[in-house]
């Protein structure tokens, strides 16, 4: 009895998971979660931060050890014992070095890799803007082709119906083979285009599974919204004043202004030569038999002040101010433009005359009652379920669009509306 519960359990967890239904808030979660892109950016921010804790450490001294002597000849003066019996005519010397760094080169270093580590969190929070937006988008458009197979499934078994009774009737002769043709054609096309829509809906899915780790997920376990349930949504007021305070890239555009200003504060400073201080112990080599003395050594910058390398430096600063400015007046405009667009994305569904996809498909089914009793003729009912298909595909295109240019907007801005 123990087996049949256990098996019992398991079935319903299974049955429980495929019929797990994702709505658009489930997906971000699962890609928050399992994106392995993500999970890879974040190494890199952990990789800066260590470079930050080694930048503030201070160089090794350096112990030299010489003039050790490996035997001694008749001109070799007595010197005290070191241990034993040993070292009445051992010579060492031995010399402790500590570089000092000048005019602040080493807190600079540290601010410039600070400065790398938020440009390493910005770029994390750009992959993260940038594959929501994909995942969003590429939501919307398998909302819009689910609607538009639901209508081209519909429009499939009608003509598979039509074809059958034409195929009968073109057998009594009571119909022409050129009508039955003209079904069996439109059949057809109506299944290649069903073909070719199911093999996008694939690809989107396949994108999905990619971003959110769900490697089993299929269209039957997504909620996805319809043009019935869709609302238009609102823009914030100050949404240029928003953008250029948020946006991603002119985020770190900034900050990459800021490291080069740092760099070339580190290459001034490289003209001030560093300094070596230096403690040493002579045993037996000098006018003491125990010598210590103190000594500092440094670069005297004669031939060489580092002017090319500060005056690359100035140039890579109004080089990276150069390319902010650029960037701010691309966001500029490709805000005003997005925001136009969305405009009139959203004038068009307002003034659209909504039917859903059910009721056309009503229609359609009435119109085919008119044709089967003859107030119709055939072209005249293909054309009706072509032209009812063309318009529902333009107003799904339509409303794909606006959500697709939404994204699109609230990516750019670097904030969710």
């Amino acid at each position: 009895m123990r087996y049949i519960y256990t098996i019992a359990f398991i079935l319903c967890t299974t049955w429980a998971c495929r019929a797990q239904h994702y709505n658009l808030l489930h997906l971000e979660a699962r890609f928050l979660e399992n994106n392995y892109a993500l999970l890879a950016q974040k190494f890199d921010i952990g990789r800066a931060e260590a470079q930050v804790v080694q930048e503030k450490l201070w160089p090794n001294p350096t112990l030299a050890i010489s003039e050790v002597n490996l035997w001694s000849n008749r001109t070799t003066e007595t010197l005290p014992r070191l241990f034993g019996n040993y070292g009445r005519g051992q010579q060492i010397s031995v010399e402790l070095e500590q570089l000092i760094e000048t005019a602040g080169k080493r807190s600079k270093r540290v601010a410039i890799k600070e400065l790398e580590h938020r440009t390493s969190v910005y770029t994390f929070e750009e992959l993260v803007r940038e594959l929501k937006k994909e995942l969003r988008q590429t939501y919307y458009q398998l909302s819009s082709l689910s609607q538009e197979k639901t209508q081209l499934t519909e429009l499939v078994d009608l003509f598979t119906q039509l074809n059958d009774q034409y195929g009968r009737q073109a057998v009594l002769e009571n119909v022409s083979k050129v009508d039955r043709y003209r079904v069996q054609s439109e059949l057809v096309t109506l299944r290649k285009e069903l073909t070719d829509l199911e093999s996008e809906i694939s690809t989107y899915l396949e994108v999905l599974r990619v971003l959110t780790g769900l490697n089993g997920l299929s269209l039957s376990q997504l909620a996805l919204v319809t043009d019935g349930n869709q609302t238009i949504k609102a823009l914030p007021a100050d949404i240029l004043t928003i953008a250029l305070d948020q946006n991603i890239g002119l985020k770190r555009q900034t900050l990459q202004v800021e490291q080069a200003g740092k760099e070339l504060q580190l290459e001034k400073a490289q003209r001030k030569p560093d300094l070596t201080l230096q403690l040493g112990y002579d045993r037996g080599g000098n006018i003491m038999q125990d010598f210590i003395g103190l000594g500092v050594s440094m670069d005297l910058p004669v031939f060489n002040r580092n002017k090319g390398n500060i005056k690359a430096a100035a140039y890579q600063l109004e080089k990276e101010e150069t390319t902010k400015q650029a960037l701010k007046w691309e966001l500029e405009n490709a805000v005003v433009r997005l925001q136009g667009q969305l405009m009139r994305y959203q004038s068009a569904l307002a003034a659209w005359p909504l039917d859903g996809v059910r009721e056309q498909l009503d229609i359609l089914n009435r119109y085919r009652k008119h044709l089967q009793a003859g107030q119709v003729t055939l072209i005249e009912f293909i054309d009706f379920t072509q032209a009812t298909r063309d318009a529902q595909k333009a107003y799904l295109d339509t409303w794909e669009n606006y959500n697709i240019t939404y994204e699109e907007l609230q990516y750019l801005v670097g904030k969710d509306f």
